[in-house]
């Protein structure tokens, strides 16, 4: 069940939200893109139940291709005004170069990585160590009116070459009817895509808090639904399970530890996860005549 509503540091003053009281609900702008950029790697490549799994090796320079290649997709939605972050009031920065600035992110492709020498572990660390800015979690959407486009998102695939064939299987699995589903203007369809929390904040129910907040927001703006792709079970639940007035779905899924390519090899071994496609109605009582 959900926490009681009572932290009204959102930009909505109508719209509080779950969070403990050190943390902030802000969109995201421009001036965040670097920052955003950097939870949603590192959290995936060294958190993920997935990504790491699929590629353990040269962690280091797939962070530092993926960092680069992932600014389309970050930029695309944030300036989509519904991308969203917490911040850490809180916050205790490591250097006094990154408080003068209000925080900054201090990756160097060219460094050396520990990682063949001390773990993975470590090298996640070393990384971390270098993100001294006060967001801590992030949910980057964009209104389905105004897609992503592919062409600009292949850098990012070949860095994560699964990462295309994720969204292939969801959706020729996806038994609704395409057409049915575009929308037909701006504020009807909400698409999320990249959900990340930094590991030393984990826990705090930032992730959950941020995710039920963004729910009421998208319908307080008129949207009628959100669709989501999940590769993690906590996001699966969260989405799948929102609060009263909303109507969770799980549209469809697959466990990498079973899915086969047409040659029948298991394509995501050694990885077993579940990756779902959910959908929220927002307007669950709004019944078509």
């Amino acid at each position: 069940m959900a926490s009681k509503n009572t932290n009204t540091k959102t930009p909505n003053p109508n719209n509080p939200s779950s969070l403990k009281p050190r943390y902030e609900i802000r969109k995201l702008g421009p001036e965040h893109s670097s920052w955003a950029t950097a939870i949603i790697m590192h959290s995936n490549l060294f958190h993920s139940p997935l990504w790491p799994v699929l590629y353990p090796e040269n962690l280091t320079k797939r962070i530092h291709d993926g960092y680069k290649s992932a600014d389309y997709l970050v930029n695309h939605q944030i300036s989509s005004d519904m991308s969203f972050g917490v911040f850490d009031t809180e916050y205790q920065f490591k250097r006094p170069e990154s408080e003068a600035t209000g925080g900054k992110l201090y990756w160097d492709e060219k460094e050396a990585s520990i990682q063949e020498s001390e773990g993975k572990e470590a090298e996640g660390k070393r990384l971390l160590e270098q993100m001294d800015f006060p967001l801590v979690s992030v949910a980057l959407s964009y209104d389905g009116i105004n897609p992503l486009d592919l062409p600009q998102m292949k850098p990012l695939m070949g860095v994560l070459p699964h990462f295309g064939l994720i969204y292939h299987i969801l959706a020729t699995s996806d038994p609704r009817d395409p057409a049915s589903l575009a929308p037909t203007d701006a504020n009807q369809v909400l698409m999320r895509n990249a959900t990340a929390t930094r590991p030393d904040y984990e826990g705090e129910q930032n992730m959950s808090g941020l995710a039920r907040w963004l729910m009421r927001e998208a319908a307080q703006r008129g949207y009628k639904s959100i669709g989501i792709e999940c590769v993690h079970d906590a996001v699966t639940h969260v989405w799948s399970k929102p609060e009263d007035g909303f109507k969770g779905s799980v549209i469809c899924e697959f466990d990498t530890g079973e899915w086969k390519d047409e040659e029948g090899n298991i394509a995501f071994a050694p990885a077993k996860q579940r990756i779902t496609r959910v959908f929220v109605d927002l307007k669950p009582q709004e019944v078509a005549a």
